[in-house]
């Protein structure tokens, strides 16, 4: 597995350093601890909807958190019709965890 660059790895510890966003990375970790969906949470990830109110907090700044772990490479988007579903990405994770030396 390829290293994650410099510039990878601070976007990432940027991403994780607001507790809400390194909550809802935690939260996705078991997708199937928020309310049942249409589609499976292990196969499309969590409705965005569902991940703002587990943080009590406003579409847009929910969207943000997302857009910012996303762009770190953390998390996956999948769309489905009008809704963005998310799911963790294990590959950066995993690389990550071997960047610092250890399990996140």
């Amino acid at each position: 597995m390829e290293d994650l660059s410099d510039d990878q790895l601070v976007s990432a510890f940027k991403a994780l350093g607001h507790p809400t966003r390194l909550a809802i990375l935690g939260w996705l970790k078991d997708g199937n601890s928020f309310p049942p969906q249409d589609r499976p949470a292990d196969e499309v990830g969590v409705c965005l909807k569902h991940i703002q109110a587990r943080a009590n907090v406003s579409q847009s700044t929910a969207s943000q958190f997302m857009a910012t772990l996303q762009r770190a490479d953390l998390v996956i988007c999948t769309r489905i019709g009008q809704f963005s579903h998310y799911r963790r990405n294990e590959r950066t994770i995993a690389k990550l965890g071997e960047a610092i030396g250890g399990d996140i």
